[in-house]
């Protein structure tokens, strides 16, 4: 007999096999989708199941089958638009292939050792991180517990893991080329943090280009990839008498902020000054902005890493695997031809 006398208790496997009289091995067989029961008794239990608002307990059951179906996801930087487009496609491509995610929000550049416990902790099957480093007392002990991890959005030398990231140094190069070719002379590259590959691919590429066409008007601006870094950059680049003919944002959020610095004071985009971001977030499109930028392949770079990151799972993978996406120019209304004027 059911007791629904108290509709806060909780009922357990135990509960759903001692009702529908059979083992508690049974109902565990039955939620693991097992062929060994019979249609009578795997009926049975689903009415009793119901009737309890019985739901089996994902992590144990993971526990009992080493198969979790749990995926750890790092990410430092919420601020970033960039990367809460990134999260809504990794969980509709996970959710749809049965997956749970779990979220970790690093609060420093270096994934501490005390974060990939919060993962450990739920048994993850593998991780992704996505703008932070991995610390290498990290990485020894996610190694030890043989959960792989994919670095996305950037790589790192020598990490021993798999990367799948865009082509950062043909975009520095790209957007180098275009502006070059429409007449600019002077430069301003506003950087994100210098020790990511992001920021040193882009400002690489964006560097030779310049250099091959002999052109040496280029300011390098430190930056950490948020809006105050743009604002405050292109405040003080704007100030100086003799002003630069186009700045290269390191990504949109940047771009925006120095878009809003520039029309402050009184400056016009493109007429005054060209600006040139990253990422192509949705924002980038709006017409207040309108901003030129570099389309990164967000939807090839997620199936990516997760095919991947499963293979790896499965043990289909040996070495670690490196995958680089190509991404294009977005060319909108933020860059003026320089030939005409």
């Amino acid at each position: 007999m059911i007791d629904q006398s108290d509709p806060s208790k909780i009922y357990t496997s135990d509960d759903v096999a001692r009702i529908a009289g059979v083992s508690q091995s049974t109902v565990s067989r039955v939620f693991a989708g097992s062929a060994n029961v019979s249609e009578k008794k795997r009926k049975k239990v689903m009415e009793i199941a119901e009737k309890l608002g019985y739901q089996p307990n994902a992590i144990a059951r993971g526990l009992s089958t080493r198969k979790t179906k749990m995926i750890g996801i790092v990410v430092r930087n919420f601020r970033n638009p960039f990367y809460p487009e990134v999260l809504a496609k990794f969980y509709s491509r996970f959710a749809a292939m049965g997956y749970h995610l779990i979220f970790i929000n690093s609060d420093n550049e270096e994934i501490q050792e005390n974060e990939i416990a919060q993962l450990t902790d739920y048994h993850v099957e593998g991780v992704i991180i996505t703008d932070a480093l991995l610390s290498s007392p990290a990485a020894r002990r996610l190694s030890r517990r043989k959960i792989p991890v994919i670095l996305f959005n950037r790589y790192v030398d020598d990490a021993g893991c798999s990367a799948v990231y865009c082509d950062n140094y043909l975009a520095g190069r790209q957007i180098a080329t275009y502006l070059v070719e429409l007449g600019h002379t002077s430069f301003v590259f506003i950087a994100g943090p210098m020790d990511t590959s992001t920021t040193i691919d882009r400002k690489k590429g964006f560097e030779e280009v310049l250099a091959e066409r002999d052109i040496h008007k280029l300011i390098i601006e430190k930056g950490d990839y948020t809006f105050e870094s743009g604002f405050r950059s292109a405040q003080e680049l704007m100030a100086h008498a003799i002003k630069p003919d186009c700045i290269f944002c390191a990504n949109d959020i940047t771009a925006l902020g120095a878009i809003e610095a520039i029309r402050s004071m009184g400056l016009c985009i493109p007429d005054d000054i060209s600006i040139v971001g990253f990422d192509d977030i949705a924002m980038a499109g709006w017409p207040s902005y309108s901003l030129t930028t570099w389309q990164q392949p967000i939807e090839k770079m997620v199936e990516s890493a997760i095919e991947v990151l499963l293979n790896e799972i499965n043990g289909e993978a040996g070495t670690p695997k490196t995958v680089i996406v190509k991404g294009h120019l977005v060319i909108r209304n933020s860059v003026k031809s320089k030939r005409n004027s």
